[in-house]
């Protein structure tokens, strides 16, 4: 029993040192999450950078000229106004250790990712769902709240420490011995494998919720009309039939709901972004034109001012 002590103890160490790191505050929504000191920002910069080379290596990237540039342009809006949010808020350190960029690489596939450090590629099939700049933008918006809120650095803080519970049991379950112990080995076996993806599967569908809110709100501060979210997200729903509970994305009639509630807010910072003239999409305006005399027509009374004037002198 003693040694049973002796060892709890040292669980308790293993999992307090395991779990050291920061209390970092996600902007915009004020959440407090724990980020590993192992996955500092520099850390992530690198893996994020390393995964994007190899994948840019065997990737085709579009050859759709008008488009690659659309992808390029609202992605630099969009990165260019989180930095200045980021730096006005507190977040100096974090804005200068993104190195943002932007492609289109060819793929039927409906789809957006991004990697630590704020490395984004966007797939063609996804342009037919978008269909114009703004929602794409709706998109990118969510893509680098990813990278913003570090949720890539906060899941993996997650996975190391239940990696190392999962270890500490087994051990304490081999060190009982007899029935006890096979019962506690059997149930850290279980949990790696069930249970905890289970809980990541959870966390994760948090984490795309408060990507979905902040990138609302950063597409507005760069100037996209954020009530274009809407319509994406139904076309979206249209080409997706996942479950709620196993998907590591909300469902549609979850997400959409939630998007609307958001709305008032997000058309604030939009209408900011007009009143200071930063609009992404200016309104088309038809232009009046003033009809113009034909030259015949002013030929003509021309010619009859000259027939008069010589009728005159006769």
């Amino acid at each position: 029993m003693k040694k049973i002590k002796l060892f709890l103890l040292s669980v308790a160490s293993l999992l307090l040192v395991s779990a050291c790191g920061t209390t970092e505050t996600v902007p915009l929504t004020g959440r407090k999450h724990q980020v590993s000191s192992n996955y500092s920002n520099a850390q992530m910069l690198s893996l994020g950078s390393q995964e994007y080379t190899k994948f840019m290596s065997t990737a085709q990237k579009s050859t759709d000229v008008a488009n690659s540039a659309m992808v390029q342009r609202v992605g630099e809006r969009l990165s260019k106004a989180v930095t200045s949010y980021l730096n006005s808020h507190g977040y100096a350190s974090d804005a200068s250790s993104f190195q943002w960029e932007f492609n289109l690489v060819q793929s039927k596939e409906a789809n957006a990712w991004c990697l630590p450090g704020g490395k984004i590629v966007v797939y063609e099939g996804l342009l037919p769902y978008t269909k114009n700049e703004t929602a794409l933008a709706i998109v990118l918006g969510h893509e680098i709240a990813h990278a913003v809120a570090k949720h890539s650095a906060e899941q993996l803080t997650k996975q190391s420490n239940q990696n190392v519970l999962t270890q500490v049991v087994g051990t304490a379950g081999q060190m009982m011995g007899g029935t006890a112990g096979t019962i506690v080995q059997a149930g850290a076996s279980v949990a790696g494998k069930y249970a905890f993806p289970l809980m990541n599967l959870k966390y994760s569908r948090s984490n795309e919720t408060e990507a979905d809110y902040m990138g609302l709100i950063f597409a507005a501060m760069a100037g996209y009309n954020p009530e274009e979210a809407i319509p994406f997200w139904k076309r979206m729903s249209l080409g997706s039939n996942s479950s709620d509970f196993f998907s590591d994305h909300p469902s549609d009639e979850k997400r959409i709901a939630a998007l609307e509630q958001h709305m008032p807010e997000a058309k604030k910072y939009y209408d900011a972004a007009v009143a200071a003239g930063n609009q992404a999409i200016k309104p088309v305006t038809k232009k009046t034109t003033t009809k113009t005399r034909s030259k015949k027509t002013t030929s003509k009374r021309k010619s009859t001012a000259k027939k008069s004037s010589s009728t005159r002198r006769k």
